[in-house]
């Protein structure tokens, strides 16, 4: 049997190298239709988010999966330049985001479900073009997508979606790559994974974000009953006057679903970035999470939730 790997913009590595993971982040989002509309999501600085990211690497992080797909902020090259200067591992997306972050012309809505699958699965296969598919030349790099994203909204699954659904997964089979997907709000994010199931998609390396922000813990019992995994990245987003809705989760369906639970920062907004002169900064969760989960006798999830899960869940599939 090969050794399993995971898929870094530098190449695969074997997943025993993973490390300390950070399961859905965003590091670069370069000049796009996304930031002309919201410009607090850019970050294209290769060395603000450098100096981020060998901060995070010296508290003991090693690998964040970026969560920008094709054609919306994802430039590969400056992702290339700020892991060789970081030393931190970067799984960059193929796939699709969610409508709003494209123009209403968009290629994605005339391509057929077949074209969709060969795209995706040439990000994968032979590289990620330079341009990010912005124009009529497609320059292919030799930097390899190592998962697919697709997206929901707040209402049903479109059939749109579902054209996205079918060539992700697609994708998926015939490569091996993981799938994480966007849910607004955790919405969604059941029909999601029942979507997946009917597809016959590998459950064990799926996952979806987001979730916590549905905050109910029974909703969160049902999609992890299915068989995927999930994302939370709200634990530094509730207001004082609320619960923290992501670690009261965490309290109630780690010793139930530890296998199926990962933890990211979902840092889209500048603001959020120390280098950039935010708060709360990557390092957030690496010195906050263990201390919660020593006050709640949950430590032995640490491991899980960090260096485990991911391991699993980023690991390409091999039938």
């Amino acid at each position: 049997m090969s050794q399993e790997f995971f898929r870094t913009v530098l190449g695969d590595k074997p997943t025993s190298e993973m490390g300390l993971t950070y399961s859905h982040e965003h590091i670069i989002i370069d000049d796009s239709y996304v930031t002309a509309a919201h410009p607090e999501f850019l970050l294209n600085d290769g060395h603000k988010i450098s100096e981020e990211l060998k901060s995070f690497y010296k508290a003991g992080g090693r690998t964040v999966v970026d969560t920008m797909p094709a054609n919306s902020g994802r430039n590969v090259l400056k992702s290339v330049e700020v892991s060789h200067v970081s030393g931190v591992n970067i799984i960059v997306p193929t796939g699709m985001h969610l409508e709003i972050y494209y123009p209403e012309n968009h290629w994605r809505y005339h391509y057929s479900e077949d074209q969709l699958t060969e795209l995706f699965i040439d990000d994968i296969e032979k590289g990620i073009d330079q341009f990010d598919y912005s124009g009529p030349f497609v320059k292919r790099t030799q930097h390899k997508a190592g998962l697919i994203k697709l997206a929901t909204g707040d209402g049903p699954i479109t059939l749109h979606q579902e054209k996205i659904f079918r060539a992700v997964v697609n994708a998926h089979l015939e490569t091996g790559a993981p799938i994480l997907t966007h849910t607004n709000f955790g919405k969604q994010a059941l029909e999601q994974a029942k979507l997946f199931e009917k597809l016959g998609a590998n459950l064990q390396h799926i996952v979806l974000s987001h979730v916590d922000r549905a905050k109910k813990v029974d909703y969160n019992k049902a999609v992890l009953d299915t068989g995927v995994r999930l994302e939370y990245d709200s634990a530094f987003r509730w207001k004082d006057s609320e619960p923290n809705y992501t670690l009261n989760l965490l309290e109630n369906l780690l010793p139930q679903y530890p296998d199926q639970i990962t933890l990211g920062m979902d840092m889209a907004k500048n603001a959020y970035w120390k280098s950039y002169g935010g708060s709360p900064g990557l390092n957030y969760l690496i010195e906050t999470i263990p201390q919660f989960l020593k006050a709640k006798g949950l430590e032995e999830h640490y491991k899980k939730v960090f260096f485990d899960n991911p391991k699993k869940l980023y690991a390409f599939s091999q039938s």
